[in-house]
């Protein structure tokens, strides 16, 4: 079955699927001419009024389909509560960058308007407790990768180094964080020359050459004062108390 393309698609499925819509929005791989055999369609499609927002997948004539279905404030909510809060900003880069099919309404372009608002404004600003937990985090995974204890735990520490150095070199410069496959694309955004190197290091890591993801690891901890072991005291919350069952 030949596919439709994804703005023909997505039309077809706003109408079929949701006739009581305002918009949707076109987001992801297809918007930016990375689809692959096996991308999905990533839809918002905006109403002007839900009971609750909702997420859901399916597939049609082919095109694997997520949605993520909100009207002004159930998306309101999840700019400020989750994404802002997490510092990565998914939703509000998909409504940033999505396509609004079948046209631009007053709707879908205040809540462009709004992400773009909160894209500039930028994540909040990592906690100096925040900034010592991921050096603390990092040392401890960096002297794990210089004697693991087998390959799989070494492969597993060079994932999480990947995740988990990238982040700290962007949301320490208060910059919008990414996971999974657009780590690399945010860290480009952010420095191209240190995303190639930082992408050699890994590849070279996960062959068991570690020495270069080192180099570059120290390098992004060195702004915020290196590796963090020795001294390093975290207290905990007032409210993390409760009240053993009775016996």
């Amino acid at each position: 079955m030949t596919r439709p393309e994804p703005l023909q698609a997505a039309g077809q499925i706003l109408a079929a699927r949701y006739p009581d819509a305002d918009s949707l929005l076109l987001a992801g791989s297809t918007t930016r001419g990375e689809a692959t055999g096996t991308s999905d369609l990533d839809l918002i499609v905006l109403f002007p009024f839900l009971e609750r927002g909702f997420r859901e997948s399916f597939v049609h004539r082919g095109w694997p389909v997520e949605v993520f279905a909100h009207d002004a404030e159930t998306i309101e909510y999840y700019f400020i509560e989750k994404d802002r809060a997490s510092g990565v900003g998914s939703m509000l880069w998909m409504v940033h960058d999505g396509i609004a099919v079948p046209r631009e309404t007053a709707l879908n372009r205040r809540i462009k308007v709004r992400a773009a608002e909160l894209l500039a404004a930028g994540p909040p600003a990592w906690t100096a407790e925040e900034t010592d937990y991921s050096r603390y985090t990092i040392t401890g995974l960096l002297d794990d990768l210089s004697a693991p204890r087998n390959e799989t735990e070494y492969r597993a520490i060079v994932a999480a180094l990947f995740h988990l150095l990238a982040n700290h070199y962007l949301r320490a410069r208060a910059q919008w964080g990414a996971t999974s496959k657009t780590i690399a694309r945010r860290l480009a955004k952010a420095d191209s020359a240190l995303a190639t190197r930082f992408d050699v290091a890994v590849a070279a890591a996960f062959r068991s050459e570690p020495v270069a993801l080192f180099e570059i690891a120290d390098e992004i901890l060195a702004r915020d004062g290196g590796r963090l072991f020795d001294g390093y005291r975290s207290v905990s919350d007032p409210s993390w108390r409760r009240s053993p069952p009775p016996t």
